[in-house]
């Protein structure tokens, strides 16, 4: 489901779990804040998964660029729900919440894993040069808390370990957003317009 208010209890679990993935992986996912993580959620821009009150799996998107680029990052699945297909539901769902709020933005993915990019490209990404990635220096800064960032100004922001992957707009959703959630998004993004003019 999109994460909403109700969901902030779950964050410490979900950067723990990100961590602990980040260890058994020996491979950079980069670190996000407590901070950074509740304001994903209350910007309808999560997408978290429970078994009853269980945590078990979460992702969230970005907008970058001016809203011309999207990201669905930090895709994350407790060890005990792996292997059930959970991490492809909440792709779709990540995919087809930006798809369903910015319908015209790029919407691309930096990875190393290879079920990632499984998914992907089932959704229509295709493998890119980090050169057709967003120029947003904001975005960049994300990478800093990554083991392999290294690399990553050692080639001049031109590759790295991970594999950049991009969804060029004009294709189908997988997965209807509720109307409820597409009310609190025009909600949200009222109270964002009215803070910028007043």
């Amino acid at each position: 489901m999109v994460a909403d208010e109700c969901h902030e209890k779950y964050v410490d679990t979900i950067l723990k779990t990100i961590e602990e993935a980040a260890k058994v992986r020996g491979t950079g996912i980069a670190k996000r804040t407590h901070d950074y993580l509740t304001a994903k959620i209350r910007e309808a821009k999560a997408v978290i998964a429970l078994d009853g009150d269980t945590f078990a799996g979460f992702s969230y998107i970005e907008t970058w660029g001016n809203k011309e680029y999207v990201t669905t990052s930090g895709l994350i699945v407790h060890p005990v729900y792996r292997g059930l297909g959970l991490a492809k539901r909440i792709k779709d769902m990540t995919f087809s919440l930006a798809r369903t709020r910015w319908p015209h933005a790029k919407i691309f993915s930096l990875t190393s894993g290879a079920a990632v990019m499984a998914m992907n490209t089932q959704l229509g990404y295709k493998p890119v040069t980090f050169a057709d990635l967003t120029d947003d220096e904001a975005f960049w800064r994300g990478c800093e808390g990554c083991v392999n960032v290294d690399v990553l100004h050692r080639t001049g922001r031109k590759y790295c370990i991970c594999t950049g992957m991009l969804y060029d707009p004009e294709e189908y959703l997988p997965v209807k957003i509720p109307n409820e959630v597409l009310e609190r998004i025009r909600r949200i993004e009222k109270g964002e317009k009215k803070e910028t003019n007043g």
